[in-house]
């Protein structure tokens, strides 16, 4: 059995986006022949809920080795607060001892604590050993250079000139290119020729049902939901300023609702949760504003603060209609489709065009799907009838669920291996 190392600085009982991949993949790689070892920040040193629940979805056999990291108690003093520049020298000299006395055949970074992955250009180097790059989101990437100062990320220009220095040191000597979007594969391959020679997959995070038998271990917040006959459309994810256009659509599409048929709209509510990254009590919101634009701000509620990933997929499972606004930025993919899907529920999503949350969403025959050239009218079309359908007691569900199973994180992971078993292939006949 191959042995693989993956560097993950996120993983339960973290409860952060970017360790997902990882933490539904391992349950499988040793069915497709790999035996994985996964390295990971000591859960003390991350600033992230610690979710324990989490801890049951890995497998008990799995060895997981923990480094330290920096605290950022006195990192942030001098204005760094990033995990991945804080862990970085202890992942350097653990791994070196690691790989001294163990063999690896292949190193696989799936993070978006970016900086880390320059040490896989140093392992590859010193221990002849190749690795992989999983791109959950872009690293370098110059999307926010034209946008208003309020709408970039903070220590935006920090991070910018960062991840441009940075990102070339890895990807020079990259062997293997796994994504969630083919923009960021064809960016990339566009800044380094070179990678157009690689083992290349578009992957998207798995559909992982092992995770919707969790919700009934968790409670929801009472203040979430109200007794009373109201209905909920719910959303738990992040909001931005990228994601207004598709919020303006359903507003407006939901105003006009209210203003030509009253009995239907003034029947339901919308509930946004988790939408800001920063810490608890300190998010700025960025949907209600949007929803005030319309005239709508007593239909819709908005939490900043992140709940634990349990009770955010207890709350998709007690919605009555589900509701996933998409990014203006075409290379964005939903990686929250999947469990949206597995809920069950009506599901409205909004979408840039060339996302590819469309082709999913339509070939499982699983959600209506809108894109961002919709006018108000298509949206409201599809709005009108999935809350006439939810109101009478018609909703049926016709998801393909055949199809879906394309889409498992079994199957997900069985293209993970493809590329690793490609990689060390090419790299053992190249070497």
């Amino acid at each position: 059995m191959k042995k693989l190392l993956i560097i993950s600085p996120h993983f339960p009982p973290i409860n952060a986006a970017d360790m997902h991949r990882v933490r539904q993949s391992v349950a499988y790689y040793t069915y497709f022949g790999w035996n994985p070892v996964v390295v990971s920040v000591n859960e003390k040193y991350v600033e992230a809920n610690n979710e324990p629940l989490l801890n049951s979805t890995i497998p008990h056999s799995l060895k997981v080795i923990k480094v330290k990291a920096f605290s950022s108690s006195w990192t942030r003093k001098i204005g760094l607060g990033a995990l991945a520049l804080r862990s970085l020298v202890y992942y350097f000299l653990a791994v070196n001892k690691l790989l001294k006395t163990e063999k690896a055949d292949l190193i696989y970074f799936s993070t978006t604590q970016f900086p880390v992955l320059i040490l896989g250009r140093y392992w590859k180097w010193r221990f002849g050993i190749p690795y992989v790059i999983d791109m959950q989101d872009p690293w370098y990437s110059t999307y926010y250079l034209d946008k208003p100062k309020e709408e970039r990320p903070k220590k935006y220009w920090f991070s910018y000139y960062l991840n441009k220095w940075l990102e070339p040191i890895a990807m020079k000597k990259c062997d293997g290119l796994i994504s969630v979007s083919q923009a960021y594969i064809t960016q990339l391959q566009v800044r380094y020729p070179k990678l157009k020679r690689i083992p290349n997959r578009v992957i998207t995070f798995g559909a992982f049902e092992v995770d919707m038998g969790m919700t009934g271990k968790v409670n929801i917040s009472s203040h979430f939901f109200y007794d009373s006959p109201i209905r909920y459309i719910v959303y738990v994810g992040r909001g931005g300023f990228d994601m207004q256009a598709a919020l303006t659509l359903i507003f407006a599409a939901f105003k006009k609702g209210i203003d030509e048929q009253p009995e239907i709209f003034k029947n339901f509510r919308f509930l946004f949760v988790g939408t800001s990254y920063a810490p608890n009590g300190t998010g700025i919101k960025t949907i209600l504003p949007v929803a005030e634009k319309q005239g709508i701000e007593a239909y819709v509620s908005e939490f900043t603060d992140r709940v634990p990933y349990f009770e955010g997929l207890a709350l998709l499972k007690k919605a009555d209609l589900l509701f996933i606004p998409g990014s203006d930025d075409p290379s964005y993919t939903a990686s929250k489709l999947y469990p949206y899907i597995l809920t069950k529920k009506p599901i409205l999503g909004i979408f840039h065009q060339e996302s590819s949350a469309i082709s999913i969403l339509i070939n499982t025959n699983s959600a209506s799907v809108c894109t961002l050239n919709d006018g108000i009218e298509r949206v409201y079309e599809y709005f009108q009838r999935l809350l006439m359908d939810i109101l009478e007691g018609n909703y049926e569900n016709k998801t393909n669920w055949i199809e879906f199973e394309k889409y498992s994180a079994k199957e997900m992971t069985r293209r993970q291996v493809e590329v690793f078993e490609e990689v060390i292939n090419r790299f053992m006949n190249y070497e």
